[in-house]
């Protein structure tokens, strides 16, 4: 039985969890949108559809591997370098490396290595998820209703935190630093030992978000803050070249199946 106490220490953790699933829910549905943006108008209908019902598929495959991830150390480990990695690479990387991360670009290819790649950028997603509320929470029951929220913000705020990026721009990027975030707090209470009160981390992530809203109004904030930015960004392209090399092996592997069934579509371009 869940107690009070035990209730009332999960309510930051939980709207937490809504802040970031909301926010990553967008990304995630605009990310399938722009994948499809070439397809003909049915079968660009059909890709995201599929791509929608993907996200919840994946999501709720997510949400069974929870427990296992809770009850592992060495992949909450791998979790946490993964979700500082997806900061660094997302907020260091141009627009066309922002297409290639999101699944090999939005232009070309059928309909077969569309989907492809949309139910690809889910399964990435579905996994941000689960290692995102696992960071936040050891607790099961927690994490479950983490992952279960991920899939209720893509199916209802969705469309209200588009409202809120087309008033805010910088929320997309705020979004990923929230991510880092929780992977610096897991990083943090892997090496101590010590888990970091809940309301900790509630209160760092409202802090992160009015930072960078403030940031974005103020000119005066962003030439102060320019010399620490453009440290910050050197150093976080240093670790997301380093991840990438380590990792390039298993890049490759992903890189070939992609490659094996987008010939088997008939639809992608020779390897470069």
């Amino acid at each position: 039985m869940i107690t009070v106490p035990e209730l009332i220490e999960a309510v930051p953790v939980i709207v937490s969890l809504i802040v970031i699933e909301s926010l990553l829910s967008v990304d995630n549905a605009l990310a399938v949108a722009a994948l499809a943006s070439h397809l003909p108008g049915h079968q660009r209908k059909l890709a995201m559809r599929l791509g929608i019902a993907g996200a919840y598929v994946f999501r709720g495959i997510a949400m069974a591997t929870a427990a296992w991830i809770v009850h592992n150390e060495w992949i909450r480990v791998i979790g946490a370098v993964y979700l500082i990695y997806l900061m660094c690479a997302h907020l260091t990387a141009g627009e066309g490396e922002k297409e290639g991360h999101e699944g090999g670009g939005s232009s070309g290819g059928g309909l077969f290595s569309t989907i492809l790649k949309i139910e690809l950028l889910d399964l990435s997603l579905s996994l941000d998820n689960v290692i995102a509320a696992v960071a936040m929470s050891r607790k099961l029951w927690v994490v479950c209703t983490g992952v279960f929220i991920g899939i209720l913000a893509l199916r209802f705020l969705a469309g209200y935190c588009l409202k809120l990026l087309e008033r805010y721009p910088i929320l997309s990027k705020t979004a990923f630093i929230l991510v880092g975030w929780v992977g610096v707090v897991l990083t943090y209470e892997l090496a101590v030992q010590h888990e970091i009160p809940a309301y900790v981390k509630f209160v760092g992530i409202g802090v992160i978000i009015a930072l960078t809203i403030l940031y974005s109004r103020s000119s005066l904030a962003q030439r102060l803050l320019r010399p620490v930015i453009a440290l910050s960004e050197l150093l976080m392209k240093v670790f997301a070249t380093v991840v990438n090399w380590l990792v390039w092996p298993l890049r490759k592997i992903v890189d070939g199946i992609g490659f094996l069934c987008g010939r088997l579509a008939g639809s992608e371009p020779p390897p470069p």
